[in-house]
């Protein structure tokens, strides 16, 4: 599993949020979701952007440069 993927199934059940909510506020499907949280696809920069923003977390925490999940702005 990549540190991608651990943090963003990480952070989507820390904030208690279903994947299908996930999807639904991303507006991609939920196999596509799935695929992110197993690490069989990566985002594309657009989708990761989404991510980011949705669960108000860094592009750099969820790739894992960082452990500050905070967004710097």
């Amino acid at each position: 599993m990549s540190k991608f993927s651990e943090r963003l199934v990480f952070i989507r059940k820390k904030q208690n949020i279903l994947q299908k909510d996930a999807v639904k506020a991303l507006g991609i499907s939920l196999r596509a979701y799935q695929y992110y949280e197993t690490a069989e696809r990566e985002p594309t920069m657009s989708i990761l952007i989404k991510i980011a923003e949705y669960y108000n977390v860094s592009i750099d925490y969820l790739v894992g440069r960082t452990d500050n999940p905070t967004v710097n702005h």
